[in-house]
């Protein structure tokens, strides 16, 4: 029986975490049959709540790695120096029982679908790079599997180190061809194959919806998230207010002129309840600002796993979302679906989908007047969008597997 190390999660409470990890396991049980999957865990207790079955589907929660304290302290006198980044790029120890966890498997696999970005910041880049390269000192086997990738134009000495990294995998595979084209830009290209995101392929689960689905019943309805992660990519010291009142005037507008309903949709809580970097905590605020029309908006609750979330986003008419597993969910589902984009990677997702960016609206655009035009964009060629899921999500399930099939050839050199 093989057994692979999941690299690049830590915890269920960014459903579009669980998405990832869900959808590997399954594209690994497809193509080596039964199969033992170390899942790193801050709260193995938590996240077996989000996924009773996951024993049962090949998963072993294991202790993830704790942020190591060179990283700390570096990110303290990086503020300080900056260009302490293009002289000295950090290293850390992996505790015992984690390394004998990597020691125990067939191959690290580096999921996470944009933990080689900038999106997080230099140090997380740092951290999950470095992870990856302690398990090839233990003479492990290396893939990058579905990733955004880059862009690091602007930071030489940082995509001289990713480059570096991504030559030494076995295998990158990339879940869209912004990335792609990337790569060839830094002469990457003999190790890269060009994927889809496995959470195409991760399986619905029913959930009764009756305690918090809009009324009336049969009529459209717009699933709607936005989370506060977007925040620091709005205009330096705006107050958070000033978005949640632009979203609040868009959400009040389509309810006074539409018979559009309204459902917000949190796709990340942290399943301790703590309200930092919830959805939830975040949309609630901009529900209350919302009056007059409680029968016509509501909330989902912040205890559904990702594949409920799937099977609710699938219930949609039309879905607009920040959250990037959100949107995978929504378009997955052949829903006509608008990403509130914050990076390239909802870019490169609608490009491959669409051929085009006509549903991507950039962060900073977000306003009143803007989300009315998205969403009349939706309304207007709704058949046509269905139509076009309809041609091109089948193909995007097809190539998820890929990343398996290179993986099990990589296994046999």
């Amino acid at each position: 029986m093989k057994k692979f190390y999941l690299s690049g999660q830590n915890n269920f409470g960014n459903r579009g975490c669980e998405a990832l990890v869900r959808s590997t396991l399954q594209l690994l049980k497809a193509e080596f049959g039964d199969v033992t999957v170390l899942v790193p865990s801050y709260r193995p207790d938590l996240d077996m709540k989000q996924w009773p079955d996951a024993v049962n589907a090949g998963c072993k929660f294991v202790r993830a790695m704790p942020y190591p304290t060179s990283l700390k302290v570096w990110g303290k006198i990086r503020k300080y120096y900056p260009g302490i980044k293009n002289n000295y790029i950090p290293d850390f120890l992996i505790p015992t029982d984690i390394e004998n966890d990597i020691r125990s498997c067939d191959a690290l696999l580096m999921i996470g679908g944009d933990n080689i970005t900038l999106d997080y910041g230099l140090e997380s880049l740092i951290w999950h790079i470095r992870f990856a390269q302690h398990a090839q000192r233990l003479d492990k086997k290396v893939m990058v599997w579905g990733a955004s990738i880059g862009p690091f134009p602007e930071e030489p000495a940082v995509e001289k180190f990713v480059a570096d990294f991504l030559r030494s995998a076995v295998s990158v595979t990339v879940r869209e061809t912004i990335s792609e084209h990337y790569l060839k830009t830094i002469d990457i290209t003999e190790n890269v194959a060009l994927v889809a995101d496995g959470a195409f392929v991760m399986r619905p689960e029913p959930v009764d919806t009756s305690s918090f689905w809009p009324f009336p019943e049969n009529t459209p309805v717009l699933g709607f998230n936005i989370s506060p992660l977007i925040q620091k990519f709005r205009p330096p010291g705006e107050a958070k207010e000033v978005l949640q009142r632009e979203v609040a005037d868009f959400i009040q507008h389509t309810l006074e002129t539409s018979n559009i309903s309204v459902l917000f949709i949190p796709h990340v809580d942290p399943l301790d309840g703590i309200a930092n970097n919830s959805d939830t905590f975040y949309m609630r605020e901009i529900f209350i600002m919302c009056k007059g029309y409680e029968n016509r908006i509501s909330m989902a609750p912040s205890t559904l796993n990702a594949a409920q979330l799937k099977f609710l986003l699938s219930q949609c008419t039309y879905f607009m979302g920040a959250r990037t597993h959100a949107t995978i969910a929504a378009l997955g589902s052949l829903v006509p679906t608008i990403s509130i984009a914050y990076s390239m990677k909802a870019k490169g997702l609608n490009r491959d989908i669409f051929g085009n960016e006509d549903c991507v609206l950039e962060t900073p655009k977000v306003c009143t007047s803007n989300l009315k035009k998205y969403l009349s964009y939706l309304v207007y060629n709704h058949k046509y969008i269905i139509s076009i899921l309809n041609e091109k999500i089948p193909l995007c399930r097809e190539k998820t597997s890929t990343s398996a099939r290179l993986l099990a050839r990589a296994l046999i050199k």
